[in-house]
């Protein structure tokens, strides 16, 4: 199969180049897009427990133990006990962190507005199917079964 009609393949170029943008922008804030991401999936108000950041990102806990280290040093964040849990950590945006998250967020709707203008509605509702069909095969294990043939290769 030519790699350039592979969906897998696709997916993961075009992954990789939103992924350089992002991170182009989130450089020129001394940041990077996981830091970003982080940002904007922390409760502006009431701060979220560390151990329910990972499962919401899908990020391993030692990648995001460094990530969140590196925001700290840069104040964006704090670490406070968690008053529901005496175990828990509840990570916490700084003034800084909120006009910081502001930036990650400014840059997230640039990027789907500027999409949004070159694409129909229709285009829009096909990309999400398309994607949510994906999601849904490999959640429910339908992919791959025993019997793999040439065709796949």
């Amino acid at each position: 199969m030519d790699k350039s009609k592979s969906i897998d393949h696709q997916l993961r170029a075009t992954w990789q180049a939103v992924a350089k943008m992002y991170n182009e922008q989130a450089s020129k804030h001394d940041s990077t897009m996981a830091m970003a991401f982080v940002l904007l999936n922390i409760d502006k108000e009431n701060g979220t427990p560390s151990t329910a950041l990972g499962p919401l990102m899908g990020m391993e806990p030692t990648s995001l133990s460094r990530i969140l280290k590196s925001m700290e040093d840069k104040g964006v964040i704090t670490r406070e006990k968690n008053p529901e849990d005496g175990r828990g950590v509840l990570i916490k945006l700084t003034e800084f962190g909120k006009e910081k998250r502001e930036v990650s967020k400014g840059h997230v709707y640039q990027f789907n507005n500027r999409i949004r203008e070159c694409l129909t509605d229709k285009e829009i509702d096909t990309f999400f199917k398309v994607t949510q069909t994906i999601n849904k095969l490999i959640a429910d294990k339908d992919i791959y079964d025993d019997n793999i043939s040439s065709e796949a290769v």
